[in-house]
């Protein structure tokens, strides 16, 4: 299901990180049960991109559909839902929910609040699942900008031989009452890139909201990664309630910031 066709289904939808990882169990001398260390993977899953633009305010639910090949056929499929908010100064307030398998039982549990401000230079990361409950301060090193476009890529070879890319201009599109321009990349890679046994092509294809410097509709192709749509929904210009900037009640502050180097007189 494409971008754009999943925007028609959905009534109200994320983007988190969540760590995947499998290990198999060992039997040790004695008949103890113990898990073996050997294998496994951990991810993480790379949300849309907030820019701290003034002036742009909005708020917004992302949701986030991660689907990922089986061996010999089907598919795992796995999604969440959050909220994000900007204001007119160009603070960021981002939450971050686990992913979840789509139709079971499990539920999707937020386990970060995110707050950035790049006019002070700060970034929390509040994890909610932890206790005691804990912000870690660290540096915000984005500045405050007045506008935000992607950079646009071109169509030709790609370097050392690996392939081609092909860009395309989709033309403009209103979502949720908001201009969008729409945007494609391809990239035909040649076999023997990335480990390859033979040619892949991977792809992007995005939808901006100039008004606000993000995108509302986004899907990312791979065959290694699957595919991932992001959408946003819910998506309110007005300015956010002020308290989503605000540290909540009962979170200690570590500050893992580098102290500024003092240059001698």
């Amino acid at each position: 299901m494409s971008c754009i066709a999943q925007l028609a289904i959905i009534a109200v939808f994320t983007t988190a990180a969540n760590s995947l990882s499998a290990q198999a169990p060992h039997v040790q001398d004695g008949g103890a049960n113990t898990y073996t260390r050997d294998g496994g993977v951990s991810e993480v899953l790379q949300s849309i991109y907030i820019p701290p633009m003034l002036n742009a305010p909005f708020s917004a639910i992302v949701h986030t559909e991660w689907t990922r090949p089986m061996p010999g056929g089907g598919n795992f499929t796995f999604v969440n839902q959050r909220q994000v908010a900007r204001d007119g100064r160009g603070r960021i307030y981002e939450e971050r929910w686990l992913l979840a398998p789509k139709g079971s039982e499990d539920q999707s549990r937020m386990n970060v609040i995110q707050i950035a401000d790049p006019n002070a230079h700060t970034l929390y990361n509040c994890f909610t699942l932890q206790t005691p409950h804990r912000c870690v301060l660290q540096t915000f090193a984005e500045a405050a900008v007045k506008s935000y476009k992607p950079a646009v890529l071109q169509s030709g070879p790609l370097p050392n031989n690996a392939g081609a890319r092909v860009h395309e201009d989709l033309g403009t599109r209103t979502i949720s009452g908001i201009e969008t321009v729409g945007t494609r990349d391809t990239n035909n890679m040649a076999a023997g890139v990335m480990g390859s046994d033979q040619p892949f092509s991977t792809w992007r294809e995005f939808w901006q909201a100039p008004q606000i410097g993000v995108n509302l509709c986004s899907e990312v192709v791979n065959p290694s990664v699957g595919k991932q749509i992001f959408t946003l929904t819910d998506v309110n210009l007005a300015e956010p309630d002020p308290k989503l900037f605000e540290l909540r009640d009962g979170f200690e502050v570590v500050d893992h910031r580098k102290p500024v180097a003092q240059h001698p007189e």
